[in-house]
């Protein structure tokens, strides 16, 4: 069964969880994830309006939203999940983590395919915000409160807003646990910074040699 998956992915990638009574019983992650399931099964067979009072009753207890019509593979874990919406068109693979307060929607201005989808084993920061109808790769990690509004290759990190594509390995490389280093992280515009600092430093030297041979 995908819930047993999903319960197994806590138990792998939260070490506050303890056992899987404790997750199915006190983790509001999974407790989205399973009323999702079922109107999903509802939206399939187009009885929507309980899929979507489904959706809505369990935003209001968990404060998740996952509209019945995604697409979710197993293995999904969304930690501590205030916040977290999912659009209609969007589309998970497998293995996929998010964090509070992520946002996969669309940008109001797409028809049909409006929102992202996500390769296997993405790792989404919180507060990251990924908008528009294109494909985030596998492995790919984005950065905590990035604004993520193109497509991200496999194996990519993006951070910052807007979102800058800061490392791409190309293939799989990293150990599990580098996954999900949310902390080390490269900073664009700190090291755009830094530079031009440097650039200046070099430039006030010269000037002032010069100002010294006249």
């Amino acid at each position: 069964m995908k819930i047993v998956k999903d319960i197994k992915a806590v138990l792998e990638r939260d070490p506050a969880a303890r056992n899987a009574f404790e997750v199915l019983c006190c983790y509001p992650s999974i407790h989205a994830i399973i009323w999702y399931r079922i109107a999903h099964v509802f939206h399939k067979i187009k009885l929507k309006f309980i899929a979507r009072l489904m959706s809505q009753t369990t935003r209001f207890f968990t404060g998740i939203e996952i509209h019945p019509g995604a697409t979710i593979g197993t293995g999904f874990f969304i930690d501590h999940g205030m916040g977290t919406v999912i659009g209609e068109t969007c589309e998970i693979g497998n293995n996929v983590t998010l964090y509070q307060n992520v946002t996969l929607g669309g940008t109001g201005k797409d028809h049909g395919k409006r929102h992202p989808t996500i390769g296997n084993d993405v790792l989404i920061g919180a507060g990251a915000k990924i908008l528009g109808p294109f494909k985030v790769g596998d492995g790919a990690k984005v950065g905590a409160g990035a604004v993520v509004l193109n497509e991200v290759p496999a194996w990519c990190t993006v951070v910052g807003n807007p979102g800058r594509m800061v490392r791409c390995f190309g293939q799989k490389t990293e150990v599990p646990e580098a996954k999900m280093d949310q902390i080390h992280l490269p900073d664009p515009i700190k090291n755009e910074l830094e530079l031009m600092h440097e650039q200046i430093s070099h430039i006030q030297k010269q000037l002032n040699k010069m100002s010294k041979e006249q």
